[in-house]
């Protein structure tokens, strides 16, 4: 026989189409043996052909078993899976059950379809539908097979079954029941006996009941209420409910008559054939021998009665539990009509699922002819156009990602498609949702490459790896194009910021030129009205800016109090035509103005020595902040740059100088200081700003003093490169043997910052043999064939000599010699020897160049040096180190120089004087020129101001206005009148640098206050005493002090008792608080030390 079309159709779902395949083959095997019979002379036919086609057409048929359930009723009850031992199924895989109802017909014997009625019959009885081929006797033989199939209470429908179909049912002794008819009613109980109440409590009814076991709970509800467990008037709720709402079929007329003829015609409505269920696994094999005969029969023993065909085929060792994982294979024969078991009867794990609408896609596909389906279909028909569509995206990806087998929620798929109803595509996390076996599905998506392993992975690879490939190569092009735009916008904004950049160069470079031009005239025209000017009323706009460079001013500490240092510029006041107009770079608090009004107002007690004679010049100064002196606060402006952003400051300024003659008064010129001269239209008394900081660097003040003819210090200056540096530096060493220490400085630094020293004579190792040379060739030493071996060993060692010994001189701004070097050499600098003397006296001589081209000395002074010795402290004024007339004759040839570089207003030269130990004579040393308003001249003008007294430039003394006649004697204790001639002469010691951080903690009453407790003050009528100059108003820590007594030794012991009292008085014993004041006493002590001796040597001379 050919293939059957059982193993050709495996897996359908349509078992009628099944059984008329087989029927197809079955009359090809009876023409077969027509064939055979017909070939053979003895009339025998061999029956193997029948056999093996039996024996494979019910081999086909067990594949397909269990899918015929007998419905009884309307009742099915299916039995626990039955599982191949040899063969595991995976975790939340099963089959699609496929449900047939099977109704025999007494009359004709068919079997008619009523739950699918497009499917066809199962077993065809009909004589019009007998497979040809057959003889009679076999027709008859199965149609009455069918028959007795049909009947379970036959005698031999146990025997036909397992003839035909290999099922072994259980031996079941025969009961007779009476089953009633369809017209009469059911009479008698559905339940088993009642419980009675134990015998204490039917004696005492008032006696505590005793728990109820679990015997007693499987009696029922009614056994409870009876025996008192439960009470009487309680309301019950059962869950679930005995009474479960179901859908109801409705037929036809013409079928429901049909039916009642054919049961009419049996005349025996109690026989019903058995409904079978075949749940179809995943496997469509038969079941094996084995299998078979891991079938356990067995009763339910609770209620005998109601249900005495139950069948159950058990799996050993199954469970509940297990059976949830996936649909088994069951096997179910439903009851006879029978009354229902009561409502306190647990339901099964199965029952409760199928009240949740689920069902089954496998390998991406929905059975849409399966039950669960159908029923799913029609109970959310009004809702199908959106569930079915969330459906299609859901087989799509279940599709994509070759997912055997996903479990789903129809009633979540409804919910999920009522978020999706606009045509919103749902995500694969939605589509999660609905799926019951959600981590094993989750699993397989998130596999890496499992997308590809479907029907259509190939060509969802081959996309996915073209469109990588695309993705990287337009992805390398868009960064390439997204650099060269950027690129290209980087250039073209670099190309607009340089035109404007350049614009706004040329702007301002021709602004700075129109202001330099404009400051040239009015220097012109100050100067030649210079002479008229100092003869009237004029006012002097003080502006004490400091204008170095920004990389400079970054560096300072307290800018904005080194600024307003020079507070005593208010005392130009001393002169009846002089207003003052002053700038200050800090706030002012009233406290401190108060002050400074009584400051100015002491100048008439000082004529007359009254101290009560004072007066209010408060109409004759004005102190002026910028309003910008807050608004940049991460920028280092100087003064001028800070009132140039003032306009408000500026329009004030320039309304108090309207209509009369003004000029002004700066401290280091800078660029911004033409912009605030330009804007007020006055001129300013000092030279220009290039010009200014040209001639201030070390290198430039060379150059004017080797001009003026002034003897400097043995060195070179522009020195700019690392080999000029060690050629240089070792040339001088080999000409200037006797010189044991030599100095390097940056040529824009001041005050000590920028300088290294190197101490030759200690540090150098071939310094002694190279001294044994000189003296070697004598007189020839100067020449350069002698120099040359001692040149290139200096030459050798002085790298490293350099590296190790040079020290700066300031730690702070260049901690490493390898920072100075690298700033020395972008910058410049030069190279300066020190006074071969252990005795050294540095000096400052302020000098002013006058807009007429008058050259005078305005003061001098002898410097203090606390904390280093290259940095000013203080002055001793005037200077007593240098004879008058060698240092006047120095200071003008160096004003002449000045004057000839077209350099007007205030500078200050430095000097140094010492002995020569080779000589024995005093020699005087020019080193510096700042062409700036130096500290020393405001100070200066104070001391004239509380004393009254000028300044002899002549002689370099400090001379008192002659006495008046009555103050010329004096009564002494004894009575007598004596002549006593008092010394006109002054001398101070005076210093603006002042530092104590514990004044802060003190009030400006409460210091003077302790000043007077100490007697610390000035005497108006003496002309002697100590003044004070301050500063800040904020933080008060820094403070100006002059003290003025008759001689030197004097205002050096009064200043540094000053300076002990108040060190005492601000300070305790844990809290001394930074401060510089005993590092100036100490100095002082050693310089007064030093004039008791010169006095003492001019005393035997």
């Amino acid at each position: 026989m050919t293939t059957t079309a059982v193993e050709r159709r495996r897996g359908s779902d349509d078992v009628g189409q099944l059984l008329i395949e087989v029927q197809d083959d079955l009359q090809q095997l009876r023409s077969k043996l027509l064939s055979q019979r017909n070939s053979k002379q003895d009339d025998q036919i061999d029956l193997s052909y029948l056999e093996n086609a039996i024996r494979k057409t019910e081999k086909s048929l067990k594949a397909r078993t269990e899918q015929a359930f007998s419905y009884v009723n309307n009742r099915v009850m299916t039995l626990p899976e039955v599982e191949d031992d040899d063969r595991q199924r995976s975790d939340g895989f099963a089959a699609v059950e496929t449900v047939w109802r099977i109704n025999p017909s007494p009359v004709e014997g068919k079997i008619v379809s009523e739950m699918r009625p497009q499917e066809k019959s199962l077993f065809l009885t009909d004589s019009s539908q007998v497979v040809s081929g057959l003889t009679p006797g076999q027709q008859l033989q199965q149609v009455h097979n069918a028959k007795i199939i049909g009947n379970p209470q036959n005698v031999r429908n146990r025997e036909v079954l397992n003839n035909a179909f290999k099922i072994q049912l259980p031996l079941i002794n025969e009961r007779k029941t009476v089953k009633p008819s369809a017209s009469e009613v059911a009479k008698g109980s559905t339940v088993g006996r009642l419980a009675v109440l134990p015998q204490t409590n039917r004696i005492d009814s008032q006696g505590l009941l005793t728990a109820p076991n679990e015997n007693d709970s499987k009696k029922g509800i009614l056994s409870l209420i009876d025996r008192g467990f439960i009470p009487p008037g309680a309301q019950l709720e059962l869950d679930p409910p005995p009474i479960k709402s179901s859908l109801i079929p409705i037929h036809s007329t013409q079928h429901r008559q049909k039916d009642r003829d054919t049961a009419l015609k049996d005349g025996n409505n109690s026989n019903r054939l058995v409904a079978v269920k075949f749940d179809i696994s995943r496997s469509s094999s038969p079941l094996k021998p084995k299998q078979a005969k891991d079938l356990e029969c067995t009763t339910e023993p609770n209620h005998p009665p109601a249900h005495p065909h139950r069948l159950t085929a058990l799996k050993p060792n199954s469970s509940p539990a297990k059976s949830k994982a996936f649909v088994p294979l069951k096997l179910v024969e439903m009851a006879s009509a029978q009354p229902h078991p009561p409502p306190t009867t647990p339901l099964t794990a199965f029952e409760v699922e199928r009240r949740q609408h689920r069902f089954v896609i496998q390998n991406g596909r929905l059975k849409e002819g399966s039950e669960d389906v159908l029923l799913f279909k029609q109970h959310y028909s009004h809702l199908w156009s959106s569930v079915v569509t969330m459906i299609r995206y859901l087989e799509q990806v279940l599709q994509k990602y070759s997912v055997p087998i996903a479990f789903i929620n129809g009633d979540k798929m409804v919910d999920v498609s009522f978020e999706f109803e606009l045509e919103q595509k749902p995500t694969i996390d939605d589509l999660l949702k609905v799926i019951i076996n959600r981590d094993e599905v989750e699993r397989i998506i998130k596999r890496p490459g499992n997308q590809y392993k479907g029907a259509n992975g190939r060509h969802l690879a081959a996309a996915k790896i073209q469109a990588t490939y695309r993705m990287h190569h337009r992805r390398r092009e868009y960064l390439e194009y997204r650099r060269r735009k950027r690129a290209a916008g980087v250039i073209a904004m670099s190309w607009i910021m340089f035109m404007k950049m350049l614009q706004v160069r040329k702007h301002l470079k021709a602004r700075r030129l129109e202001e330099v031009e404009a400051f040239r005239k009015r220097s012109q025209r100050l100067a030649s009205s210079w002479h008229r000017i100092k003869q009237l009323k004029r006012v002097v706009i003080h502006i004490p800016s400091l204008g170095y460079s920004e990389s400079q001013r970054k560096t300072i500490s307290w800018l904005d109090i080194k600024q307003n240092r020079q507070m005593s510029r208010l005392c130009d006041l001393q002169d009846p035509n002089v207003d003052v107009i002053y700038v200050s770079s800090v706030p002012l608090s009233n406290e401190l103005m108060q002050y400074y009004s009584r400051l100015v107002g002491l100048r008439p007690a000082v004529d007359s020595g009254n101290a009560e004679d004072q007066s209010d010049l408060s109409d004759r100064y004005t102190v002026i902040v910028p309003d910008a002196i807050n608004s940049f606060p991460n920028h280092r402006f100087c003064l001028s740059s800070l009132l140039k952003y003032s306009p408000r400051t500026l329009k004030r300024i320039r309304n108090l100088i309207h209509g009369r003659e003004a000029f002004i008064v700066t401290g280091m010129p800078n660029v911004d200081d033409l912009f605030v001269a330009d804007f007020l239209g006055v001129g300013i008394l000092c030279p220009e700003p290039e010009l200014a900081h040209l001639y201030s660097t070390k290198s430039g003040s060379k150059r004017v003093f080797d001009s003026a003819g002034v003897r400097t210090p043995p060195g070179e200056y522009d020195v700019y490169s690392l080999h000029q540096l060690y050629e240089t530096l070792t040339q001088l060493i080999i000409d200037n043997l006797h010189i044991g220490r030599w100095v390097l400085k940056i040529d824009n630094e001041f005050d000590g910052r920028g300088i290294v020293c190197l101490d030759v004579l200690q540090h150098l190792k071939c310094y002694h043999w190279v001294l044994k040379e000189s003296v070697k060739y004598g007189e020839d030493w100067n020449k350069k064939w002698a120099q040359e071996n001692s040149y290139l060993k200096v030459f050798h060692e002085l790298p490293q000599l350099l590296s190790e010994f040079a020290v700066p001189v300031n730690r702070k701004l260049f901690p490493s010699w390898d920072l100075y070097l690298r700033e020395f050499l972008s910058l410049g600098g030069i190279i300066e020897a020190c006074p071969p003397s252990d005795s050294v006296t540095a000096l400052s001589v302020n000098m002013l160049i006058e807009p007429d081209g008058t050259t005078s000395v305005v003061s001098s002074g002898d410097q203090i040096h606390a904390e280093c010795e290259f940095s000013v402290w203080g002055y001793s004024v005037p200077q007593c180190s240098v004879l008058p007339d060698v240092l006047n004759e120095v200071c003008l040839r160096i004003g002449d120089a000045c004057r000839s570089r077209a350099i007007v207003g205030y500078f200050t030269v430095d000097f140094l004087t010492f002995f020569n130990p080779r000589t024995a004579e005093q020699e005087l040393w020019a080193t510096d020129l700042d062409l700036k308003y130096g500290d020393l001249i405001p100070m200066n003008h104070l001391l004239e101001f509380v004393t009254g007294g000028k300044f002899d430039a002549c002689n370099h003394l400090f001379c008192l206005p002659p006495l008046k006649p009555e103050e010329r004697k004096r009564r002494p204790r004894g009575g007598k009148v004596t002549e006593r001639v008092k010394s006109m002469n002054r001398s101070a010691v005076l210093s603006v640098r002042l530092y104590h951080s514990n004044l802060s903690m003190v009030q400006f009453g409460v210091f003077f206050q302790m000043c007077r407790a100490h007697k610390i003050g000035y005497d108006v009528k003496e002309k002697n005493g100590t003044v004070f100059l301050i500063n800040d108003s904020t933080r008060r820590e820094h403070l100006g002090i002059i003290t003025i007594e008759e001689s030197l030794q004097e205002a050096i012991a009064s200043f540094g008792n000053n300076l002990s009292v108040i060190h005492q008085e601000v300070s305790a014993p844990n809290l001394q608080g930074k401060s510089n004041f005993k590092a100036a006493i100490l100095d002082l002590e050693g310089i007064l030390g030093m004039t008791f001796e010169n006095y003492e040597m001019q005393l035997k001379e």
